[in-house]
């Protein structure tokens, strides 16, 4: 899910290169969607795999 982040904040920066700002602006909300899902999603198995170490 991380890739996908990178993937389309890529994309928001040739689409802002190029001066396309609704299609940057777009990609870089998707972007940061999926990079702050990813971030719930990790620290929630950083703490299940804790609890079952103990």
């Amino acid at each position: 899910m991380l890739h996908y982040a990178v993937v389309f904040f890529v994309i928001a920066l040739i689409a802002a290169l190029f001066g396309f700002g609704g299609i940057a602006a777009d990609a870089v909300s998707i972007a940061q969607t999926l990079f702050f899902v990813f971030l719930v999603l990790a620290v929630i198995s950083f703490l299940f795999g804790q609890i079952k170490r103990d």
